[in-house]
Formats: structure tokens, sequence, C-alpha cells
């Protein structure tokens, strides 16, 4: 069946003459105001139960959404349910707005900047009001403001995320600039906490960052972990990575992990810590660390510059997710990318049973100076 679209005037005059006007978008949405004369009702609760908002089959209805697409869908439904003179409004209510149409006041508690800014989030049906209320409350850490960091930042601000602690205790240097894009060269030797804060409060001054200038060590780390729901590891050095892993494991928060090398990377979730024996930890993998000549820097052995954005917003969609209850993770598995053939590859990981860490019932062995073990002393 064909469903009318009536311009939005035509649908003013007509709800001046007694027809209905609902407004199926979400309630969040329609806390900014509706078209004067609409009551709302979302369309999933219109389309499962028509009869309690419509007064008979043959009744004339009108139905209006943000830009009409989804009242003309739902406008549909009710066909197919019966309903034999329903119209969907052209254009909906943006178009409503813009011809100069009346509308209704935003109610006392609309949010008009996070319903602006974070539109299309509201949208998902998976994230809503609800998911980026829980972003909004979220704690994260990140360890390192550098290449990793800086595309995970930029993503988990940008997203909503409430607070950002943002720990590294090195300065812009020119050569970071190649791919740690939170930085700038006009802050060349500016603390890159500094740096970073000043770049994610101008994208989105709703999100609180926290600038410890600190390298995360054995005496610091659980300070730096204190009231985060999860960890980032941006800092793509064994020492940190290890001794992140095994704070994650003892205080129980996951661990969102990535690394890069020339023109590879490899992110994955590390969440031993809350699914002991379900879940693998980083030491599950590679029990200790390797030699220094194994595992050369990026300094040493250089990087390609558009690599760690690519794992960066690996780790950052890991986290979102993680934060929201959504999907599948990537604990249990480590993605491996390979830049020049452009090919992503998946390897399973296990918990190790009898690993030195997170194996089921083992007491935690304590801290080990990483850094010291890493470089050989």
């Amino acid at each position: 069946m064909d469903i009318p679209e009536i311009p939005p005037h035509e649908a003013l005059r007509r709800v001046a003459a007694g027809v209905r006007l609902i407004d199926v978008r979400e309630d969040h949405e329609r806390a900014a105001g509706m078209a004067e004369g609409a009551v709302g009702v979302d369309r999933g609760a219109l389309e499962r139960d028509p009869g309690r908002h419509v007064s008979a089959l043959d009744a004339p209805l009108m139905l209006i959404c943000q830009a009409g697409g989804r009242s003309l869908r739902a406008a549909r439904a009710l066909a197919a349910q019966g309903y034999s003179d329903v119209a969907s409004v052209a254009g909906g209510t943006g178009a409503w707005q813009a011809q100069g149409l009346p509308m209704t006041p935003p109610r006392a508690d609309h949010d008009a900047d996070l319903h602006e800014r974070y539109s299309r989030h509201l949208r998902l049906p998976e994230v809503g009001l609800e998911g980026q209320r829980r972003l909004q409350r979220a704690r994260v850490l990140l360890i390192g403001a550098g290449g990793l960091g800086s595309p995970a930042a930029y993503y988990l601000a940008a997203a909503g995320v409430g607070t950002l602690r943002l720990a590294d205790d090195d300065r812009v240097e020119r050569s970071n600039l190649q791919r740690q894009i939170l930085h700038t060269d006009a802050r060349i030797g500016t603390p890159k906490v500094i740096s970073a804060a000043a770049t994610l409060s101008a994208l989105n001054p709703r999100t609180t960052i926290e600038a410890v200038a600190e390298r995360v060590t054995s005496a610091n780390v659980e300070r730096l972990l204190e009231g985060v729901d999860l960890v980032v590891d941006g800092a793509d050095n064994l020492p940190a990575r290890y001794l992140l892993n095994d704070a994650c494991v003892k205080l129980g928060k996951p661990l969102v992990y990535g690394a890069v090398h020339r023109f590879e990377g490899q992110a994955s979730v590390f969440d031993a810590g809350r699914r002991r024996g379900g879940a693998p930890c980083y030491r599950c993998l590679f029990p200790e660390p390797p030699p220094p000549e194994a595992a050369p820097s990026c300094a040493e052995a250089g990087v390609l510059g558009v690599l760690p954005g690519v794992i960066g917003l690996i780790q950052a969609t890991e986290a979102i997710k993680l934060l929201l209850g959504l999907g599948t993770s990537l604990s249990g598995r480590l993605l491996h990318f390979d830049a020049l053939a452009m090919r992503f590859r998946e390897t399973r990981l296990g918990p190790d049973p009898d690993c030195p860490l997170c194996a089921p019932g083992r007491a935690f062995p304590g801290y080990i100076d990483y850094a010291a073990f890493c470089a050989g002393d």
C-alpha cells in the first residue's frame, strides 16, 4: 500500500481540523520539542499496540519523526495491520522546524548539548540515552599519550567517556608528530599530557581530562588504576605492558591491549582479572618479557605513521563496547593487522592453567621491576 506523504503545513492544517498527529521518535528526541499538536508514542510501542493510541482502523492518522523515514515505515506497518487512513509527514520534524511552524518548548530536563553532540549515538537502539549516560559515567585510564594513545583518546573523548585519566611522563618532540595526532608543532617541548588535555578539551568539553605526568611504575600503578572501569594500554613498551597486565589481573580490570611495529599491529582484550580461568591475560601468551634485542622500540625500528591510528581506533572501539556491554570483545582473540597486505588475521588465545599470574587459585606474586628486567639489569 502506498502511504501518502504530506507536507508539514498541510499536516498543521489537519491537526487544527482534529486529525491525530503522533510523533514516533524516541522519548529523548521528543524532549527537544515536538510539532505543536503532536502526541509522543515511540515507533516500537505504536507498532506493537496501535489500538491503544488510535481509536479505529479507519480513523485518520498522521505520523511524524525526525526526517520522515521512520514515520513512513511505521505508517506502512500500521497499514499492514488494517489501518486505512494513515499518512506520514514529509521531511519530519526537521522540515516542520525549517518552515517555521509552531513547536512545543523543550522539556525542562532536556540537555540540548548532549542530544545534539551525541545524536548519532542516541539513534542507535543499542546505545540510546541510557548507553550515552553510561559512557558519561565511565572512567578510563589511558597509559600513553603517543601513537596509540592519540587516536584512542580522541575517539573516547568524542564518544562521551566522562573521565579520561591520561598518564605519560614524556614531552612532545618533532619526531612524534608523524603519528601522535594529539599534538602540534607549536607544542614541542610541552608535556604530552598537557598537550593532550588541551586538544581533547577543545574537542569535547564535557569530558574531564585528568592529566598525570608520570610514567607507570610498580609504585604508582594501583593509584593510577583507582576508580577506573578499564585500562587502555597506549604505552606500547614491554615494561608498561607487563605491569599493567599484572595490576589489571590483581584489581579485576579489563585491559585493552595494542602494539605496533614497522608495518604490523596487534590488538586484544585481556580480562583475566574478572574472568579468572575463563579468559587469558597477557602472560598466558608471553609468560616472561623477551630480551631487549627481540623487541625493538618504534624509535629503533620505525613505524608507518598511520599504523597506530588503525590499532588505536580498534582499542577505542573495544573500550566503548566493554563500557556499553555490546557485542563480542577481543578477549580470547589476538587480532593481527598487516598494513602492507591490508589484511587482518586472528589467533585464538585460551587461558593458561599454569599461568604464573592468573591461574585459578594462584596468589598474586607481587610486582616485578620490569624496566630493570627488560633492560637486563
